[in-house]
């Protein structure tokens, strides 16, 4: 019989973070374990209330499925009994870790893909003033690619600060959904000057069917609106790329899926994540393989990580390691 733990935990942010919404000086992260005895598999998620979860909630939506998972449901059945969210996230990973210790092989190897190699991951700017966002540039100017978090009025300013701090580095910016047509429309000319690479979710995911009829010149990225494979329906025509997080496929199974779905269908793909730990990096790190963009910082935003960790050198990320995940 398999034993379920659930716990909330908060790990402290290195200052603050900020971004359209707002702003947090701490991750607050849910803990699975899943305990077979001999062996535990673990899972973490970020209930994120842009989506209406909670710790609370995804703890209550986890423990509504005690008894169901002490009597021996799996992995493929728990895709049927919570949608794309947090809550599954958590389960579905310490379900994947579960398996790859029971079995003594790695996660890809259970999925028949290649080992795993390091990855280059985008480096966070939060949001700030141009000034501010200028010397954060210029204290990572050595970083390959930067990722400016945007809110609208005075982006033009913020990105050309970041510019002047960093000119070498690779440029992509995230509006968290800050913008609308006509901001998006002025700053696309300025974004071209500046280098700029990428555009994440410029508009409202409510909104976002704007992006059919406007000129994008600049690939423009979707991440609040896209969640699991169905979501793919509907943006399959408005974007050019597609942000895979766990946290809103609702974890490994389904996110694997959509990068397939997403690559049949023409859409690029960058793997992110939410401010978590290093187990939250982990199973993200097997879908990050070979993508165009890879945005697993949330450790290097942290006070602190994880024992066993993944290890980040510079920009460059490892694979996780057995006494981490997978």
């Amino acid at each position: 019989m398999i034993e379920l733990a659930v716990n909330a935990e908060s790990w402290p942010i290195r200052g603050s973070f900020a971004i359209s919404r707002g702003a947090k000086t701490a991750a607050n992260v849910v803990l699975v374990e899943l305990d077979a005895g001999d062996f535990k598999g673990y899972g973490e998620c970020v209930p994120y209330a842009r989506y209406g979860e909670s710790c609370v909630s995804v703890i209550e939506q986890i423990e509504s499925l005690r008894q169901e998972v002490q009597q021996g449901m799996d992995r493929r059945q728990l895709q049927r009994k919570l949608p794309p969210g947090a809550a599954r996230n958590a389960l579905d990973c310490a379900f994947w870790d579960l398996q790859a210790k029971l079995s003594r092989r790695r996660v890809w190897e259970l999925l028949g893909l290649p080992a795993m190699q390091a990855l280059t991951t985008a480096y966070t700017l939060s949001l700030d003033s141009p000034e501010n966002m200028r010397k954060a540039a210029l204290q990572h100017q050595d970083r390959p690619l930067l990722k400016l978090k945007l809110a609208g009025e005075g982006d033009i300013e913020r990105v050309r600060g970041v510019r002047q701090g960093a000119p070498n580095a690779r440029l992509i910016v995230d509006a968290n959904e800050g913008w609308d047509v006509g901001l998006y429309q002025q700053m696309v000319p300025a974004l071209l000057e500046l280098g700029v690479e990428m555009i994440e979710q410029p508009l409202p995911s409510d909104e976002d069917e704007a992006l059919r009829s406007l000129h994008r010149p600049i690939p423009v990225c979707a991440d609040e609106s896209c969640h699991g494979v169905e979501s793919l329906k509907c943006i399959a025509d408005r974007y050019d790329m597609i942000n895979i997080k766990l946290d809103k496929t609702g974890g490994l199974t389904e996110a694997l899926q959509l990068r397939n779905a997403a690559e049949a269908g023409g859409l690029q793909v960058m793997v992110g994540c939410m401010l978590a730990t290093s187990l939250a990096m982990a199973p993200a790190t097997l879908v990050a393989q070979g993508a165009a963009i890879v945005d697993l910082d949330g450790p290097l935003l942290l006070e602190r990580d994880r024992r066993s960790g993944l290890r980040f050198d510079q920009s460059l990320v490892y694979p996780p390691q057995r006494e981490l995940w997978g």
